[in-house]
Parts: C-alpha cells; sequence; structure tokens
C-alpha cells in the first residue's frame, strides 16, 4: 500500500459538484473515497466509492475507515453534500428542517469529527467546506433561510475550527458558491439565474472546483470563506 500520494474524501459526491470535485482531484492524480446514498461502485483502482446518508454517523465511519485500509491516509477533506430548498420561511416542514439539519449540520459534524481526529495523528491535513453565497448576501427572489441558518453555521464554524487547530497542522477553509450551473437547474431558467449575478452568469462545476484545488495548496490560508459567486457577497449591480 502506498502512502505517498494525497489522499481526498469527497461528500456528496455522485452528481453536479461533487462529481466534478471527485474528477478533479483524480485529474490532479490524487486518490478519492467518494460518498454519497447513490454513488455506483467505481472501476478506478484510485477511486474508493460509500454508499450512504451523510447525516448518519455510521457513514463518517465507513468512509474513513476505507480510506485508512485502501490508502493509509486522510489529506483533505471535502464536505460537499448539501440540500437546497427555496421556500418562504413558513412554507417549510418539520420534514424539510430535519433534512437540512441532517444533511448539512450533523453530516457536517460526524465527517469532520472524523477528519480532525485522524489529521491531528498525522500533523496536517485540510478541510473545506461548500456553503452559499446567499449567507452574506439574502436575495428576496430566492427565500431560502434554511440554507441560511444551516451553511452559515458552516461558515462560522469554518473560522473557529480554522483557529482552534491553526497550530496543529491542520487548515480549515470553506467555498461559497453562487448558483453553479448543474443538473438541478433546468435549462430554461439559467437566463434568469444568470441575472442573479453581477458578471451576469451562472457559475461553472469547475469554478468551484477550481476554489477548492486553489485552497487544499495554499498552505498559508486557512479560516478563509472564499467567494466564488459573481460578485454576489459584494453586492447588487443595477443594470
Amino acid at each position: 500500500m502506498s502512502t505517498e500520494r494525497k489522499v481526498a474524501v469527497i461528500t456528496g459526491a455522485s452528481q453536479g459538484i461533487g462529481a466534478g470535485l471527485v474528477r478533479a482531484f483524480r485529474d490532479r492524480g490524487c486518490r478519492v473515497v467518494a460518498t454519497s446514498r447513490s454513488i455506483r461502485p467505481a472501476t478506478d483502482a484510485d477511486l474508493v466509492t460509500v454508499q450512504g446518508d451523510v447525516g448518519e454517523a455510521e457513514t463518517a465511519e465507513t468512509v474513513f475507515k476505507a480510506a485508512l485500509d485502501r490508502f493509509g491516509r486522510v489529506d483533505t477533506l471535502v464536505n460537499n453534500a448539501g440540500i437546497f430548498m427555496a421556500k418562504p420561511f413558513t412554507a417549510y416542514s418539520q420534514h424539510d428542517y430535519a433534512s437540512y439539519i441532517s444533511t448539512n449540520v450533523t453530516g457536517f459534524f460526524h465527517m469532520t469529527q472524523h477528519a480532525l481526529d485522524l489529521m491531528s495523528k498525522q500533523g496536517h491535513g485540510h478541510v473545506v467546506t461548500i456553503t452559499t453565497s446567499l449567507v452574506d448576501q439574502p436575495m428576496s427572489s430566492v427565500p431560502a433561510a434554511l440554507a441560511s441558518l444551516t451553511k452559515g453555521g458552516l461558515s462560522a464554524a469554518t473560522r473557529a475550527l480554522a483557529i482552534e487547530y491553526a497550530r496543529s497542522g491542520i487548515r480549515v477553509n470553506a467555498v461559497s458558491p453562487g448558483i453553479i450551473k448543474t443538473p438541478m437547474h433546468p435549462s430554461e431558467a439559467h437566463q434568469a439565474l444568470a441575472a442573479l449575478h453581477p458578471v451576469g452568469r451562472m457559475g461553472e462545476i469547475s469554478d468551484i472546483a477550481d476554489a477548492v484545488l486553489y485552497l487544499d495548496g495554499a498552505g498559508f490560508v486557512t479560516g478563509e470563506v472564499l467567494h466564488v459567486d459573481g460578485g454576489q457577497a459584494a453586492g447588487h449591480h443595477m443594470p
């Protein structure tokens, strides 16, 4: 078993941004352990897939055991798994709330605890979490208070953990996307969604992958919430 090449754990990895992150890390020569509820078995010897609900503690245990058994280390955790539902606040159901907490918060908790425990023993590591620009710039046209409640907590935790582990060789960062062109957004909505960004376009999956890879290699950057949102967090552009 070789332990020389970097190993990344990526959650929510079966589609959209997560699948793009798997490709990006593999293109860099990194080995990857990818997890989601619906992920398929891998044929790539340097890619391990684990089916599971990130909100269940057992999933994190299985993922990190698989990483250590197969590759002997974990250098990077990408907390990408997340759900998003735009609704007026009073329209959210108890089930909506429970789903948000389970995936966005509990999943982060279990995965990050396992990662930081292992990385502390290794003396190095990086945790990067995908949040949302709506945390910093809410929009009346996109009511999403549960996203702000949960993802905003992750942004705060990112800064807190960066300070807590700053002397441990572990960095903790986040990427805060705007609206990214993924299959969850139908093509007929792209023009309207593009107009919500000051630069006038939606983001690409590669924009987020590039940001994560930048942070992963930026050894002097920790506690950063990097906005990759076409200017949304900076303010509003009036045509």
